[in-house]
């Protein structure tokens, strides 16, 4: 295999008030023409940057302060953009991380792809329509020419993925750059698209450079990974070689934190115990959609049941139901010994306080303009139960430093955004906590910390946690009874060793089957 794009020496910075922010500092990279290499990292390791720099696309304020970046020979570094044309997405393709941001939503799909072939002069514009679908046909879309006339809206998160795939591949690029491809996807589309990424790569005798924040995706992916952090490269050997002995500390730490990498749960599981919430043959339905069909299920205090499946399956809707945040269509829930099915008024609010909520996005469920403070003593101004001199212990409960009471949302992290929202769900001291996708936005070390802190919160307060999740690598580590749910059916339903290791449903086998990281634990 010969050197198909070298990277040496790069260094970028960003431009902020009052200076300048170094974000890759001397990285050094090779690949080789049909090879895949994975650079890992977590967010802010400069991967992304990296990858920008190699195909010209560094965001307003970025700067390149050295370095070579050399292609098929080729000096890129001073290009103009002219040149650059001639460059990406002719020669070098780029499949970003978000189809919903990515794609035009005011454009049919078949003419986003059809326009990377009218711009390198690929195609004629009468022969263009056909050439796209053709490309989305490759790109593993049934039906292509129907979908070609299709908005972004219209199509689910993995068609709009391998649209960018199609559109990537119209130029017949030697290199494809894919920066995090699958990290908004259910595990079973991820491998999908993987798969026939992979595929096409083989066929067309591709070079991959892999942008991903999860190493166990990386290992069964990549031919070497490169391991990043803080901007410079800490370790760099062939995927098998690395995952065995990995060198440095900071590889070791992302291969203890992958969930995928990692089948030991945090706790030992407990059995079922005595009922605490208790639902039978729940029902909704929205017009013409049944999202949740016959759904039952009992959940003791201190426990954890974990609801899995893919978007689409009913999970978050079952969630809400238990909580009454939306009504059921038919049949009963029981909390406390208590039917709440048809609870209203004040006697639904007291239930409030007894149950609560942590979201998928914490930056999206905190009130950006309110103060740390304010965001987590909220609950207990509303039900008159405490007041913002209360919020010091909440934090400290989530191992929080009161430094970031006067602080707001967007001041913090992403982990430390999500502890704050699992302090604000515990201010009311509830019986129950509903975890929807409470870990899945986040990167693995931090995903590992917020994981920890709910076993541990739970091993004091005695909390039950229905957990909501569409990565049994994850439901492994924390659950002790699994609810497996596809198309608003539970599928499969029992303690979560069973369901986990000798799963009797072909849809809970293909949810398993699909967790990444398997390919290199059996070799």
């Amino acid at each position: 295999m010969t050197d198909l794009l070298v990277v040496k020496d790069l260094a970028v910075s960003y431009r902020v008030r009052g200076g300048s922010v170094p974000a890759v500092r001397g990285v050094d990279l090779t690949v080789r023409s049909g090879q895949c290499l994975a650079v890992v990292g977590e967010s802010g390791s400069g991967k992304s940057t990296t990858a920008h720099a190699v195909i010209g696309l560094l965001p307003r304020g970025g700067r390149l302060e050295r370095g070579s970046i050399t292609f098929d020979g080729q000096e890129l570094t001073g290009l103009s953009e002219k040149a650059w044309r001639q460059v990406r997405g002719r020669r070098i393709g780029l499949i970003p991380q978000d189809p919903g941001v990515s794609l035009d939503p005011v454009k049919r799909v078949g003419d986003q792809v059809a326009e990377t072939l009218l711009v390198h002069g690929l195609a004629t514009k009468r022969g263009a329509p056909a050439e796209a679908a053709d490309l989305l046909h490759r790109a593993g879309i049934e039906d292509p020419a129907r979908r070609a006339r299709q908005y972004p809206h219209e199509l689910s998160g993995g068609l709009r993925q391998r649209v960018l795939i199609a559109a990537a591949l119209a130029g017949q690029p030697r290199l494809v750059v894919a920066d995090e491809p699958t990290s908004a996807l259910d595990v079973t589309v991820q491998r999908r698209i993987l798969d026939h990424l992979q595929q096409l790569a083989a066929e067309e005798n591709l070079a991959l450079l892999l942008i991903t924040h999860d190493l166990g995706v990386a290992a069964d992916r990549a031919d070497e990974i490169a391991v990043m952090s803080e901007g410079v490269i800490v370790e760099r050997a062939p995927s098998a070689e690395l995952l065995a002995a990995p060198g440095h500390a900071y590889t070791r730490q992302l291969l203890s934190a992958a969930p995928s990498l990692s089948a030991e749960p945090l706790r030992k599981r407990r059995d079922s115990g005595e009922p605490f919430v208790e639902v039978s043959g729940l029902r909704k339905d929205f017009g013409p959609t049944r999202a949740v069909d016959g759904v039952s299920f009992s959940l003791a205090r201190g426990r954890t049941l974990a609801l899995v499946g893919e978007s689409g399956s009913g999970k978050s809707t079952t969630a809400r139901l238990v909580l009454r945040l939306e009504t059921p269509d038919a049949g009963t829930i029981r909390f406390d010994g208590q039917d709440i099915t048809g609870l209203r008024g004040e006697a639904l609010r007291r239930l409030r306080r007894r149950m609560q909520l942590v979201y998928q996005n914490p930056y999206a469920s905190l009130n950006p303009k309110l103060t740390i403070a304010d965001l987590v003593t909220e609950p207990l101004r509303a039900f008159q139960a405490g007041g913002r001199g209360d919020a010091a212990a909440l934090l400290d409960q989530v191992a929080l430093p009161s430094g970031v009471l006067r602080r707001k949302p967007a001041e913090l992290s992403g982990g430390q955004r999500q502890r704050v929202a699992i302090a604000r769900a515990l201010a009311l001291r509830p019986d129950l906590v509903v975890c929807d996708e409470p870990v899945s936005a986040l990167d693995v070390s931090v995903q590992a910390q917020i994981l920890d802190l709910l076993v541990r919160l739970q091993e004091e307060l005695g909390l039950a946690y229905l957990f909501i999740s569409h990565d049994l690598a994850v439901v492994r580590q924390v659950a002790d009874s699994v609810g497996v749910l596809r198309a608003g059916e539970l599928v499969e339903y029992g303690p979560a060793d069973e369901v986990l290791y000798r799963p009797s449903h072909e849809y809970t086998q293909e949810l398993l089957a699909a967790i990444p990281g398997q390919a290199k634990e059996a070799a």
